[in-house]
């Protein structure tokens, strides 16, 4: 059997434990010599294959492979926001060309819905131009939004359990300031991600399982208006003294000057002002009930590429289902996405199976209902049991040199260039 050349890329933001699945891919095809040849990385995702800018992963010290576990976000071989649109033929065109050129026959997307939808319109575009290529998804979103309501095609993706404990953990910090502060600052308000889906801002309450803290959780699922919102803060400060509001960056608070990324999703951090400002200006405004004035707390992109509150058990998984990838593509063949499935009962227990990539791609995830609470400010304990196991119980190890973290350092090594050089068409326009 003659190996073919291996392709991964990843594609939309990054997580704590994206680059866990890439070494899960690299050491995977690395044990199957006759199978898998040279695997090359896509230098910012899909944006590196348009114009031929190939990593080659076997000249990488080991040692920096090795390192991937514990370096976050997307530094090491980048990400993208290049979407391949229908009408862009001339894109697909390229793909393949590049493909081609050098001996690809395994082609692993690291991402989301739209990631795995793009792993699938390639896969079928360069068999139809007679190129045997085998496309394989591999999951990862902070959001969770990957899959179905009903949890069959995925239980939870990649990166989630890591945002959840960032959350879990850092809540507990804000509720240390916000209790000593109170007499002054009476109101935190803590935006969180999460545009258009509530797994995110849920997670706040992993940090109080027993309901303790005055937390309040406002997602964009809870379907109240800003008035509403304002006075359930308000009943809360006059129960408590004090309030913690967890507010999601989708939340519904006016006009906030959006803007959009390619894909046309809201980049709310790019925006003119933010949700969680808004909402602390219109709480200032109204009166908070209490003396004092509201505060707000806006976590960027640290709650995407943080390792030091990575999660033990997500690290693991993405690994494992990156390793699964490998081995559905090996020997199921091309269409499918790696997954984690929940084994019922009531210990956590999760096995890795694979689902096709269209069915992937074409679903949509929605929050449960029933995991909102009746007065739309908080979620359930369903939820609570749900999420708990994903943040697991230890730290994650990070290397650390002269004091600061060692991540993995992969070198510009380039695949020499096949192709005539070529503009992507979104960069035209």
């Amino acid at each position: 059997m003659n190996s073919k050349n291996v392709l991964v890329a990843q594609s939309g933001g990054p997580t704590p434990v994206i680059n866990n699945s890439l070494r899960a891919i690299v050491d995977t095809c690395k044990q199957f010599p006759d199978v898998f040849g040279t695997v090359y990385a896509g230098n910012h995702g899909i944006e590196g294959v348009l114009k031929e800018e190939l990593i080659d992963m076997p000249a990488q010290p080991p040692d920096e492979i090795a390192l991937l576990r514990t370096t976050p976000a997307a530094g090491s071989i980048g990400t993208c926001r290049y979407k391949l649109k229908e009408h862009q033929e001339a894109d697909f065109n390229r793909v393949v060309e590049v493909l081609k050129a050098h001996n690809i026959g395994y082609f692993f997307y690291i991402g989301g819905n739209d990631s795995m939808d793009t792993a699938n319109k390639v896969a079928k575009l360069a068999q139809e131009k007679g190129l045997d290529l085998i496309g394989t998804g591999v999951p990862k979103t902070i959001d969770n939004d990957v899959g179905d309501s009903e949890f069959k095609l995925i239980d939870h993706t990649p990166g989630y359990g890591s945002v959840a404990r960032y959350w879990a953990l850092n809540i507990q910090n804000a509720n240390e300031e916000n209790k000593g502060s109170s007499p002054a600052d009476p109101v935190m308000v803590i935006q969180v991600m999460g545009r258009k889906i509530g797994y995110i801002p849920a997670a706040a309450r992993l940090a109080d399982p027993d309901r303790e803290l005055p937390l309040q959780i406002f997602m964009k699922e809870s379907n109240i208006t800003l008035e509403q919102l304002t006075e359930k803060v308000n009943d809360n400060v006059k129960k408590h003294g004090r309030s913690i509001v967890v507010i999601s960056e989708g939340f519904p608070v006016g006009d906030i000057g959006e803007t959009k990324d390619s894909f046309g999703h809201t980049q709310f951090s790019a925006s003119k002002i933010t949700v969680g400002q808004k909402l602390v200006n219109h709480l200032n405004e109204v009166g908070i009930g209490a003396r004092g004035a509201a505060r707000v707390n806006v976590s960027g992109t640290d709650q995407r590429h943080n390792m030091i509150y990575a999660s033990a058990v997500d690290l693991e998984e993405a690994y494992r289902v990156g390793q699964k990838a490998v081995m559905v593509a090996k020997d199921e063949g091309s269409g499918y996405m790696a997954t984690i499935l929940r084994k019922p009962g009531d210990i956590y227990r999760v096995e890795y199976d694979k689902v096709p990539l269209d069915k992937v791609a074409n679903s949509e995830r929605e929050f449960p209902e029933h995991w909102i609470t009746d007065d739309r400010s908080d979620v359930t304990d369903d939820f609570v049991r749900y999420a708990r196991p994903l943040i697991g119980d230890d730290w994650v190890s990070v290397p650390l040199v002269n004091g600061i973290q060692r991540f993995a350092k992969i070198k510009p090594v380039f695949a020499d260039k096949k192709c005539k050089a070529y503009v992507p068409q979104e960069y035209v326009k």
